[in-house]
């Protein structure tokens, strides 16, 4: 397999880019594109396609290669490997909800190849990325290899899409189905954040509302606990000043911590609504502000991945939370520069609205306030 990677501040830049790239003795075969929602996702593909190019596309809140983070730009990965060895999978919800078109991507999948494995994004910004997991788990079984991002919209909260060859849409899946016998993917979910303070109880919840924690308000909780003093009048006042910088870290007995970021709040009812489920009974912790030694526990999991199978790979593809870098700052590229040089290979990655990955010691799942790291190898 071979990898190349560029950005571009435009569509024309970015199709200059695709033409000298493909010039050189290099026949891509799949493309990943993450795209600012401010720039034309449709020209990029219509170019793609032209050169008989697989596109896997997200729009993003922040997109990136190695250690460069762009600002309404686009990043693309040109991937050479041979066609037999993945398909893309892009399906609509329209009457169907997306537990069931997650379990048509596992079906078209399992169909596909003996051991599939799946890299999937998702449009919508109320999409739930657990019934993502449990629809292609329901296909294949719990076994099966599964990681990837929720679109982003530029931190705007209103609009996110997907997209493969002449495909767009905000209410979709987009997956690449690779053949897990010629394609090796590992890979983490990983967080590093501390937690702080008691152990408290989330006392009433339903989905990803939660309404009270001990018996008193959501909201109040935090306000009270965590010193949030700003008049939280807008969409993204919360996802910055909250979300980012506070993160619930649900507690299991099985497994690792589970991050939860506070998207939105209800002012009239006190209640907070997160990006993922919440289960009334849940134990919960909320986190310290991010320093280094967050970035030094993921570059530490990511070694351990390398240590456990992964020592060569061909290309690294990331997931991380839009959160990580609202909270991380300039800190959010030294994090990205350090897991590459662990691997030393192709980069590509956007910040989205949740992450789907398995940590070291868990199962696949929808998370949080995590960045999530892929490994790609051919056999």
């Amino acid at each position: 397999m071979k990898a190349k990677t560029f950005t571009a501040s435009s569509v024309d830049e970015a199709l200059k880019a695709i033409n000298e790239a493909i010039k050189v003795d290099f026949k891509p075969t799949l493309a990943m594109v993450f795209i600012s929602i401010k720039q034309n996702n449709h020209a990029i593909c219509e170019a793609l396609d032209k050169e008989g190019i697989a596109v896997f596309g997200s729009t993003t809140s922040g997109e990136f290669i190695d250690g460069h983070i762009g600002d309404g730009s686009i990043a693309i990965m040109l991937l050479e490997l041979d066609r037999s060895t993945f398909k893309i999978a892009f399906h609509e919800t329209g009457s169907l909800t997306t537990k069931d078109i997650a379990k048509h991507i596992g079906e078209e999948g399992k169909a596909s190849f003996i051991k599939p494995a799946f890299i999937v994004a998702s449009g919508g910004i109320a999409t739930d990325g657990e019934v993502i997991v449990a629809g292609i788990e329901e296909a294949v079984g719990a076994e099966v290899t599964i990681f990837g991002g929720m679109a982003g919209d530029d931190l705007n909260l209103t609009e996110t899409f997907v997209f493969s060859n002449g495909k767009l849409s905000n209410n979709a899946l987009v997956a690449i189905i690779f053949n897990e016998d010629k394609i090796a993917i590992k890979g983490m979910a990983t967080n590093g954040w501390k937690p702080v303070g008691n152990t408290r109880v989330v006392t009433k919840s339903k989905g990803n509302l939660v309404y009270t924690i001990d018996d008193e308000p959501a909201l109040d909780v935090v306000i009270k606990y965590m010193g949030v003093t700003i008049d939280l009048d807008s969409k993204k006042d919360v996802v910055v000043n909250i979300g980012a910088y506070f993160p619930l870290q649900l507690d299991r007995d099985d497994a690792p911590p589970v991050m939860r970021t506070i998207m939105l709040v209800n002012k009239e009812d006190r209640s907070l609504i997160c990006a993922g489920n919440v289960p009334q009974g849940s134990k919960l912790r909320f986190s310290l502000p991010p320093d280094f030694d967050v970035i030094d526990h993921v570059v530490e999991e990511c070694n351990d991945l390398k240590n456990v199978g992964s020592r060569e790979a061909d290309a690294l593809l990331i997931f991380s939370c839009v959160s990580r870098h609202l909270s991380f700052g300039e800190m959010a590229g030294e994090e990205i520069n350090r897991i590459k040089k662990v691997w030393d290979v192709p980069l590509i990655g956007f910040f989205s609205y949740g992450e789907i990955g398995r940590s070291i010691k868990g199962k696949h799942e929808f998370h949080n306030n995590t960045c999530c790291i892929v490994v790609l190898k051919e056999n």
